[in-house]
Parts: C-alpha cells; sequence; structure tokens
C-alpha cells in the first residue's frame, strides 16, 4: 500500500540534526523504517549536514543529542538499540510494534474511552512528548479537538479519516494548536496508532469542554 503522508520536511531536517525531541524521534524513525522516500531524503540531509559540519567550528553537544540519535537509527540492522535510552524489553510482545520502539518497556492497555484504549511506553530521561500507542474499534469517533503542543501520529494497522484526509498504515500525520480534527475509524480492522504527544488534546465545541476534565490523553 503506497503512503500517502509524511513529516514534513521541517521535522525531517530536526531530525537529521539532533533537535528533534526524543519522543518525536521515535515515531518519525518508526515511520521511516517502512517509507524508502523518507529514508532517502533523510540520507540526502544527512549528507548535506556532514558537509556543512566540516566549515564550521566545534561547538559543545547538546545533553540530549545521543538519545535522539539512537531513537532515530534504532531501526537500522533490524535490531533494537542497545542504550542507556533503551535496555528493557517490552514485558508484552506486540507483533506489529516498529523496531524503534521495540527497546523500550510498554504497560498495559488503559481504558480511556468508549471503544479507545491506550499503552504507554517508558522512556527514561525523555523531557519532550509522550510516547504511547493508540487502539481504536472499528467505526470509533473521536472527539473534535485541537492540541496545546504537537501531536504526531503513525498509523500501524487500520485506517482513520478526517477532514485533512485518510491515513492507513505507514502513513504519518503531524498536528499542533493550528490544527482541528474528528478522526473516525473506518469500519473491518481496529486501528492502533503509534503517537508522540507534547501537550494535550483540547476538546472543541460545548461538549467537548464538558467532556475535557475526563480526557485521559
Amino acid at each position: 500500500m503506497t503512503i500517502g503522508h509524511h513529516p514534513t520536511t521541517a521535522t525531517l531536517v530536526e531530525l537529521a540534526n539532533g533537535s528533534l525531541d526524543l519522543g518525536r524521534s521515535i515515531v518519525v524513525a518508526a515511520h521511516i523504517e517502512v517509507c524508502p522516500a523518507c529514508q532517502a531524503d533523510l540520507h540526502t540531509m544527512e549528507t548535506v549536514g556532514g558537509c556543512l559540519l566540516e566549515t564550521i567550528k566545534p561547538v559543545p553537544v547538546d545533553p540530549g543529542a545521543v538519545s535522539r540519535a539512537l531513537a532515530r537509527i534504532a531501526y537500522e540492522g533490524g535490531r533494537p538499540v542497545e542504550s542507556a535510552q533503551a535496555t528493557v524489553p517490552a514485558p508484552t510482545a506486540v507483533r506489529f510494534l516498529p523496531r524503534a520502539v521495540r527497546s523500550y518497556a510498554i504497560g498495559d492497555w488503559q481504558w480511556i474511552g468508549p471503544g479507545i484504549h491506550r499503552r504507554d511506553f517508558e522512556i527514561p530521561g525523555n523531557s519532550g512528548a509522550r510516547v504511547f500507542l493508540l487502539k481504536a474499534q472499528p467505526g470509533t469517533r473521536m472527539p473534535d479537538h485541537t492540541h496545546t503542543g504537537t501531536e504526531l501520529t503513525l498509523v500501524l494497522t487500520g485506517a482513520y479519516v478526517h477532514e485533512h484526509g485518510r491515513f492507513h498504515p505507514g502513513d504519518i500525520e503531524e498536528a499542533d494548536g493550528s490544527v482541528d480534527h474528528q478522526p473516525v475509524v473506518e469500519d473491518g480492522e481496529t486501528c492502533i496508532c503509534l503517537v508522540a504527544l507534547e501537550g494535550t488534546l483540547s476538546l472543541n465545541g460545548l461538549s467537548g469542554r464538558l467532556l475535557q476534565p475526563f480526557v485521559r490523553i
């Protein structure tokens, strides 16, 4: 199936230069595992960046740069990277987990709403976005919402649609406070997504304001 939604160029540039936070780096790396186009784009950006590095003076390394770099290359070689940030295997195997997250511990499924469950990854030292699996049953209609921060969503199984398009396995969606949407899971297969969320969801409308205190995302 052809991948129709990719990370923005700005996000790939941040990944290539090591400035993307660890949470979002993991989700983008998971997309790159299955997307030859983004693999090629990232390689080009890293090559150009390497050439530019030869022309600038050295600067101190960002304390989080190593973690972000490990997240970016975690998919290479078909096995997780062994590091201080990624040493505990998931206690319960999930067949569709991208290689980029297989080395992080993962919690149990938690109910967060009708037809919707969440499963958190334990990412030591991550000061950026939270990373979790989000599972929604076929036909589930998510609340109409925007975001207080950034949200990266990679579809692993199933598909969903909303005002801005259709998203199926391999597709990645970037959203922030400028985006309002109401995803609806398509019939036929449970939709499971890998999500990196910075901030929280902000529900729209009167009903959203009434539900907001009960939202667990």
